[in-house]
């Protein structure tokens, strides 16, 4: 039996809540995961999981003998790393997690260079708008927009970012330029699923208006086409029109009036070693991305 590789199902079936669950994360077999789990406790003539027709439970057995796996693990993941010169020379693998439009307007530029310095760190980005969880799906950095909820995370902020709302020079033309956020109620309005409010827009001081979306999509990219066909009034963050601003494409709509803004900040476990690949991607980007969001602030 491979004591860890058993060790390591178990932890996953553990925070994935199913055999099933686990089995997909670790693009196992269900039956290779079952079955390790399997010999696992009767090697250890013991229970270690309560299951059911729906959903398995650890036992108190399960629980303790998990949270001494999750140690053991770590321990050899650090000594691994330590043998393959993490801490005595930058290389190896980094995996960095963005949401979709920023990572492609900022960190892939500065990716480049960061490439080229670094020869022997190879990376992979990850863009997703989804809350990408740094321990479950092994990622060493993340960036992230908006408040951090409070956690074990260390966090560095490298800007800010504001809500506007913007409209094609065409749909303005046609149907008037809002003059107040009240006026917006008479408007076509573009909502993002997971990003707009639903039915309504807010202003800084916590305002809610009320809208009425003419167009709901799931992609703030697609949002902007549309905004930009002239189908109507679009509220996204800053960074995803300002191109579109610079080319006449879009018109910021009511910019006299005040809209939340939020941190960006990059975020890593806290943890008692820092790889030298991943101190040198912190000191590489932090600069550069400040440098980057203060010119475009």
């Amino acid at each position: 039996m491979d004591r860890l590789d058993s060790m390591s199902m178990l932890v996953a079936v553990s925070e994935a809540g199913s055999l099933s669950a686990a089995a997909r994360r670790l693009d196992t077999p269900l039956t290779t995961v079952s079955r390790k789990i399997s010999v696992l406790e009767e090697h250890l003539k013991t229970q270690l999981l309560t299951r059911s027709s729906r959903s398995i439970s650890l036992t108190d057995a399960g629980k303790s003998y998990v949270a001494a796996c999750k140690r053991i693990l770590e321990d050899v993941s650090e000594a691994e790393r330590t043998a393959a010169g993490e801490y005595t020379a930058p290389k190896g693998d980094l995996s960095i997690t963005s949401p979709i439009v920023f990572g492609r307007l900022h960190l892939v530029p500065v990716l480049a260079d960061f490439l080229r310095a670094y020869p022997d760190i190879d990376v992979r980005l990850t863009l997703s708008n989804r809350q990408v969880s740094l321990t479950e799906e092994g990622i060493d950095a993340a960036l992230r927009v908006g408040n951090l909820p409070d956690s074990r995370m260390i966090a560095t902020r490298v800007g800010t970012v504001s809500r506007v709302f913007a409209a094609s020079p065409g749909y303005l033309q046609i149907r008037g330029v809002p003059l107040t956020p009240g006026d917006l109620v008479g408007h076509d309005c573009i909502g993002v699923e997971g990003f707009t409010g639903s039915g309504f827009w807010s202003l800084a001081d916590g305002v809610e208006i009320p809208v009425r979306y003419r167009l709901i999509v799931n992609s703030t990219d697609a949002a902007c086409e549309a905004a930009k066909e002239g189908m109507g009034i679009v509220s996204v963050f800053s960074h995803h029109v300002a191109q579109d601003f610079r080319d006449g494409t879009l018109i910021s709509v009511l910019p006299d009036f005040k809209r939340e803004t939020l941190p960006i900040s990059l975020v890593r476990e806290s943890g008692e070693y820092l790889p030298l690949k991943l101190r040198a991607f912190l000191d590489f980007f932090t600069p550069r991305l400040k440098a980057r969001l203060s010119e475009r602030a």
